[in-house]
């Protein structure tokens, strides 16, 4: 990335519109699990439309990932985090993600937006890492990235937990998503 006065130029960056692979992608998450170890978790089924710009800090991003699709490698946890203790997916079947801007602070993209979990929509800023772009097998032409955020789960309504009996809770305040995105450019 060269950045200017006012512009800024990323080697193979194309304007349009952009769409996730799910295949060559994974939205993970992690928390905090019995304050000694961390658990981590991903959504199977999940959407995503990038629209470069020009300029690419007016490039924008919408993103969603189906609640049901939650896998924490644990079916029995899987099933309670579908409940109204957590996610409650039956009155709210996905997670939504709608950028606000980006920007390049101290030489990194940061992409502010608003992000949406159990009905609350809530500010955050995921750190933004370019993988690169370039064409695939079979003449796609791709780009390749990482972001990550860092939100305090009871923000968005997700307020369960239990008690141990050595002291602290169950569950850690802090969850971490990350995104390892490859998306296609659409003609």
């Amino acid at each position: 990335m060269t950045t200017t006065a006012n512009t800024i130029e990323i080697p193979g960056y194309k304007v349009g519109t952009w769409v996730v692979d799910p295949s060559h992608s994974e939205v993970g998450f992690q928390i905090r699990h019995l304050m000694i170890s961390k658990v981590k978790g991903k959504f199977e089924r999940f959407d995503a439309t990038f629209t470069t710009a020009e300029n690419p800090l007016e490039s924008t991003v919408t993103a969603s990932a189906e609640v049901a699709s939650i896998d924490t490698n644990d079916a029995n946890r899987d099933g309670h985090l579908r409940t109204g203790d957590f996610f409650d997916a039956e009155n709210t079947p996905t997670i939504d993600f709608v950028s606000t801007g980006v920007r390049v602070e101290k030489g990194d993209f940061k992409v502010d937006g608003d992000l949406t979990i159990r009905g609350i929509t809530k500010p955050v800023t995921f750190d933004f890492e370019f993988g690169g772009f370039g064409p695939d097998a079979y003449g796609n032409y791709k780009a390749g990235f990482e972001a990550k955020t860092v939100v305090k789960r009871e923000d968005f309504g997700l307020t369960w937990n239990a008690a141990l009996e050595t002291g602290g809770f169950l569950l850690g305040d802090d969850v971490t998503i990350t995104l390892d995105v490859q998306a296609a450019l659409q003609a």
